[in-house]
């Protein structure tokens, strides 16, 4: 770990595109300023324990889970429930009509 020594007012670079800044020390505390890119998170480190815990919450899946979504998934019709929706498929009516149509050899 690099420790470093600021006064307030004074500014710590990481890379090209992050600031930090020592706004205020107040006895034990320290308020610090950070400029960066919209796409570097920055959180305090309780928020971010939060933030990981929940993330492996989330990202558990068991076979509850996936059955309760499997009701959700739409499911083939069968081949009656196919001709009875006008479906056209193997096993229409039209199939049935273009087949006797047919010459035999």
């Amino acid at each position: 770990m690099l420790t470093l020594t600021r006064s307030v007012g004074e500014t710590i670079r990481i890379g090209d595109d992050i600031e930090i800044h020592v706004v205020e020390v107040r006895g034990g505390t320290v308020r610090l300023g950070f400029k960066a890119p919209r796409e570097v998170a920055i959180h305090r480190e309780e928020v971010y324990r939060q933030i990981a815990e929940a993330n492996l919450l989330a990202a558990q899946v068991t076979a509850d889970t996936l059955g309760a979504l499997a009701a959700f998934a739409p499911t083939a019709l069968s081949e009656a429930e196919a001709v009875g929706a006008g479906v056209e498929g193997p096993g229409a009516p039209e199939d049935d009509a273009v087949q006797a149509a047919r010459p035999v050899d």
